[in-house]
Parts: C-alpha cells; sequence; structure tokens
C-alpha cells in the first residue's frame, strides 16, 4: 500500500484485487481505479489534449481486448520463451503471462497455468481454494500481466508511438519482442530521461517524494510546466519547489523574444509548440522572481499592495490590460508565503556594513525619483567599490541578508525602480535600527 495516500486500513483490505474494485481511498469517485483515471482526464483536459480515453477495465470487460487475448493465448509458449529468461529461478516455477480473475473472490491471482487451450480460449488453474477452475482468458476474466500487457495493448489499439522512462528501457525492449510475436510490428519508442528530487534521487511514487501537477500550479502557470517538461527530454532533471521561479522567468523570457524572431527562429522558441504555433502577445513586464522579491520587501498581504507598485513601474499596465500579470501576482504571493518566508531571517549588520549601508542610503537619496534602473544599480556599484567589498558580490551578499532577509535576490537596480528609492531607503533605516 503506498505510503503517500490516506485510509491506509481501507486499501489494506483490498489487496489483490484490481484497481477499479478498490474503493477510493480519497472519497472522491467509485473506486481507486476511477480517482485515477479521472486525474488523468483531468491534466489532459488542462492542458487541451485531444484524445480518446479508453479504461482498460472496460476493454478487458466489453470484449475490445479479446481478439489480442485469443493471439497472446495462441503464442503463449513464444512468449514464455521470451519472459521466462528474465525472471529468477523461483519465479520461472510460477509464472504465467494471464491473471485470472478468481471466480469466487474476485482477486486477481498470480498462479501458474495447470494447461491452456488455444482453441477453447481457455486455461485452467488452482483457485484460492485448492479448486481447479477453467474459465476463458476473454470477457475480463482474465487480466494480462504488466510487461505482456503493455505488448498486448500496442497490438490491440495499433499504437504506433509510446513514449516510456529510461528505467523501463529493459521492459520496452521485451515488450517489442512480444509485439513483433503477435504481430505485425512493434511501435516506434520515445525513451525520456527520469525525474529527480531535491536530493538528486529517483522520484518515487510510494514516497511521494516529488512534485504534483496540482503543487505545480499552485506556484505558477501551466505554461512553466510545460517548458519545464518542454525541454531537455534525455536529461535528468530536478523536479522540486525551487527551480518553479526560473521556469516562470524563462517561460517569460522567451515570449517575449518571440515576435521579433524570424520564423526560423520561432520554430526553436519553446513558446511556439507550448502554444501550437500561436502564442499570445508579449511577456509580463515584471518577472516572477521579481515580483517574489517585491511581496518580501514590502511583506504586502493583498495583490493590491503589489499593484500600485506595478502601476507605478509600469504605467498603463493593469489588471485588465495583463491579467496574466494578475495570476503571476496570486502566483508570487503563494510562492513567497509557503518557501521564502518560512527561511526569512534579518542578519544584523556589524559596523563596517552599517557604515556601507548609510552610504547606501545616501547615494540612494541623492538620486532623482525617476533615475533608471542602470544608474540606481551603478549608485550601488560605486558604494560597494568605496567599503573595498572585493569580490563585489559579498556587497550584493549583505544588501539581501540585511534588508531582504534573504541569502539570495535580484538584480538591485531593477529592484529599487520596481520597489521605490523611498521604500528602498525605508529598509535600509529599519535595517540600522535592528538590535541584537
Amino acid at each position: 500500500v503506498p505510503t503517500n495516500i490516506p485510509n491506509q486500513e481501507l486499501l489494506a483490505g483490498s489487496l489483490d484485487m484490481p484497481l477499479t474494485k478498490v474503493p477510493d481511498p480519497f472519497g472522491t469517485h467509485d473506486s481507486f481505479g476511477g480517482h485515477n483515471n479521472a486525474r488523468l482526464q483531468a491534466f489532459l483536459d488542462s492542458y487541451g489534449f485531444d484524445y480518446e480515453f479508453y479504461s482498460a477495465t472496460k476493454c478487458y470487460q466489453s470484449g475490445l481486448f479479446d481478439e489480442a487475448l485469443m493471439r497472446v493465448l495462441a503464442c503463449y509458449e513464444d512468449i514464455m520463451g521470451v519472459i521466462l529468461p528474465t525472471l529468477g529461478s523461483e519465479r520461472q516455477q510460477t509464472y504465467s503471462p494471464f491473471l485470472p480473475i478468481s471466480p469466487t473472490s474476485g482477486k486477481v491471482l498470480q498462479v501458474p497455468m495447470k494447461a491452456w487451450d488455444a482453441k477453447a480460449g481457455t486455461v485452467t488453474f488452482d483457485d484460492e481454494d485448492g479448486a481447479e477452475v477453467t474459465q476463458p482468458v476473454t470477457g475480463g476474466h482474465c487480466k494480462l500481466q504488466w510487461k505482456p500487457d503493455w505488448a498486448m495493448r500496442w497490438h490491440a489499439l495499433d499504437v504506433d508511438y509510446e513514449m516510456a522512462g529510461k528505467d523501463l528501457i529493459p521492459s520496452i525492449e521485451l515488450g517489442q519482442r512480444i509485439a513483433k510475436i503477435l504481430g505485425p510490428s512493434a511501435p516506434l519508442n520515445f525513451v525520456y530521461e527520469l525525474f529527480l528530487d531535491q536530493n538528486g534521487e529517483k522520484i518515487s511514487k510510494s514516497k511521494g517524494n516529488g512534485i504534483s501537477i496540482e503543487e505545480w500550479l499552485t506556484y505558477a502557470s501551466p505554461e512553466s510546466l510545460s517548458l519545464f517538461m518542454y525541454q531537455a527530454p534525455r536529461k535528468a532533471k530536478r523536479l522540486h519547489f525551487d527551480i518553479i521561479p526560473k521556469m516562470a522567468d524563462d517561460y517569460n523570457a522567451h515570449l517575449e523574444k518571440f515576435s521579433d524572431q524570424e520564423p526560423a527562429q520561432q520554430l526553436e522558441n519553446p513558446v511556439w509548440y507550448i502554444h501550437r504555433a500561436s502564442p499570445p502577445d508579449a511577456g509580463q513586464p515584471v518577472s516572477f522572481s521579481m515580483l517574489i522579491n517585491l511581496v518580501s520587501a514590502s511583506n504586502a498581504s493583498n495583490p493590491d499592495l503589489l499593484w500600485g507598485y506595478i502601476t507605478a513601474y509600469a504605467p498603463g499596465v493593469t489588471r485588465e490590460s495583463h491579467p496574466k500579470m494578475d495570476d503571476l501576482v496570486a502566483y508570487a504571493m503563494a510562492y513567497y508565503r509557503d518557501f521564502v518566508a518560512p527561511k526569512k531571517s534579518f542578519r544584523l549588520p556589524n559596523d563596517a556594513e552599517r557604515a556601507a549601508l548609510t552610504d547606501l542610503r545616501e547615494a540612494l537619496s541623492a538620486l532623482p525619483k525617476d533615475a533608471a534602473a542602470e544608474d540606481i544599480q551603478t549608485a550601488i556599484f560605486t558604494v560597494g567599490k568605496a567599503h573595498q567589498y572585493d569580490p563585489l558580490r559579498a556587497w550584493f551578499g549583505t544588501i539581501y541578508e540585511c534588508l531582504l532577509g534573504q541569502t539570495e535576490g535580484p538584480r538591485m537596480g531593477s529592484f529599487v525602480k520596481l520597489y521605490g528609492i523611498g521604500p528602498m531607503t525605508g529598509l535600509i533605516d529599519e535595517a540600522l535600527k535592528r538590535q541584537a
């Protein structure tokens, strides 16, 4: 029983049952299988997939798989000859590609076949109580072990192309051999690399050490997730919350470039594929990362305050004119609340840092209110150099840790331009007043 789902006892009482006969531990559907199917369909719908949904249970029970199952039975010895060498000696003694459904308990049985009859379409086995049973492989009376089941589906549904993760390469190769036995050919397969957790380890469904689609979409747009999926499918990628801001900003950057690119360049831009050759107009005036820092600096508890800064920074930009920007604001507030705020800790400046911050306050105050971001950045650099910070990133580290309570932060010229010189000098005053 997976450890990351509720109602463990409920599931423990349904071991060996088909998933569509297992109660839904989440209480939303008539079975656990129904719950999983609904989640898959919700994902496909949210991303605009054009699909026809097939339930494996219904395919088995309705007879859609019957012809293919009869073909598997006819090729029983050949298929066993492919699979058995991949198993341990003990498993070889009990293995069968067919998993009969017990006529008494309804459980999926993993038992050896005592006999099989390709002409009659039946298999013979011992039920749980020891009684010998002969029943059809068709009509939902049997399932297949997952590896031959995969190949059987390719055959039954005339599958031309299927993707799978790197960890399934041996299963793909085995499935292709079985598919060629069933005839006429195996589909083209594409293998993608695995997703890794924050520690670089393989994500496990039973451990729940990854990110669900719903969790990602709490903090960033569907397009940012599409970009993550699009990039480097043959490269192992860390899938963790700390990559979300970068994906959101990279998506925005690609979108901004698109309209200025030549057609050949547009075909290499991820947004062409994410938006099916019709990307929307240019991206947002403020990046996701910058918004997170704005929430942090302003302690904004509602989007209205953030919109005040945004409108002052980019006149004419409103919720009505940039609804996606409004979504980005909500995402930034959620991300700050759950991942930045809990780690926020202001460091007290030492005497040398106090002197540097005091000079920074004076330098910023001397700038005109409409100073350009580059002029602000130059002023910050100048103060750091005057106080002999080497390397200068140590100076910015002081600013981040003492003024924002973070170990990392934004490009300060652009941030001060967005936040405002007055509010920024206010942060400096607060830092200088803090006592141990």
